[in-house]
């Protein structure tokens, strides 16, 4: 009884979280980026072109682009780790729109202040509802229905490739090449300002899993997330049991995934995650090029 009370406790504390996370957010989209032409990667910035095109509200258009996308959220993940990312698309939603209605007369028109406080309010919002367990919605979903149809295409790329086509399509619709390259640079600090809000300033964790089901969680870590794994032989000093111990570095933004998969396939396993400042190799820094 008290456990469930203290799980409950914890929601709620999360949606508090999400709703002053969607505040700011709607702050520094409808005051900062939206009225200085700053079209982000993702659904923000597609809901921004489009509201020029047909001004119904960039919040309202940044909530009809993610219907579909939370329907087949929904489909493909369950109702139950979806509802959280609804309701944070949701009132960042209303509350783009609200800001724009009743604090219209605060906007700052100053693209440099656009660029650097509009997405970095936008960014700490973003990073506060991942903390939550839950998304902002939109190109998350579409990397994951991409990622099943173009396996061999790395998650990085299609963010990257995403992104790309909002700003091509900004620069026409604004038609003003600056805008676009301006926009460009809000993408460069959202990701830079998420990655120091969920991970501070590591470059990658080491992962050290000793699990009685050290298979199946290799499978999931090669398949689900991209990423390579090495099986350590080892011996358990009291019991004498042979182990084996899956060790793999990751990027700091797949780490909570990781350890979500471990969670789910043996909530017993004994896991050690360690900043790893700098690694070389496939997928990594070539060691050749750091030296150069």
């Amino acid at each position: 009884m008290k456990l469930q009370k203290n799980s409950v406790k914890k929601r709620v504390r999360e949606y508090i979280i999400i709703t002053f996370a969607a505040l700011i957010y709607g702050v520094g989209t409808s005051l900062l980026i939206d009225p200085n032409n700053v079209a982000p990667g993702g659904m923000t910035g597609l809901a921004i072109v489009l509201n020029r095109l047909a001004p119904i509200g960039t919040g309202l258009w940044f909530w009809l682009l993610n219907i579909p996308l939370l329907v087949v959220a929904i489909w493909k993940f369950g109702m139950r780790f979806t509802i959280s990312t609804i309701y944070a698309t949701a009132m960042i939603s209303l509350f783009t729109d609200l800001c724009t209605k009743f604090f219209g007369q605060f906007v700052i028109h100053d693209i440099i202040l656009a660029v650097t406080c509009g997405s970095a309010m936008t960014a700490l919002a973003i990073g506060l509802i991942f903390k939550c367990h839950a998304t902002s919605g939109g190109t998350d979903v579409i990397i994951k229905l991409l990622r099943l149809k173009y396996p061999h295409i790395k998650t990085g790329i299609l963010y990257i490739l995403t992104d790309v086509f909002v700003l091509i399509i900004a620069a026409f619709v604004f038609h003003d090449l600056a805008a676009a390259m301006y926009s460009f640079l809000s993408v460069l600090v959202t990701s830079a300002v998420v990655d120091y809000v969920l991970y501070g300033k590591d470059e990658a964790k080491l992962l050290y899993i000793i699990s009685a089901r050290p298979d199946i969680i290799t499978a999931r870590l090669l398949t689900e997330l991209d990423i390579g794994a090495t099986h350590v032989y080892a011996q358990g000093a009291y019991s004498g049991d042979d182990k084996k111990v899956i060790m793999c570095a990751i990027k700091k933004r797949l780490s909570p995934l990781a350890e979500d998969i471990v969670r789910e396939e043996d909530p017993d396993a004994f896991m050690i995650v360690s900043s790893a400042s700098e690694i070389f190799g496939e997928g990594y820094k070539s060691y050749f090029d750091e030296r150069m």
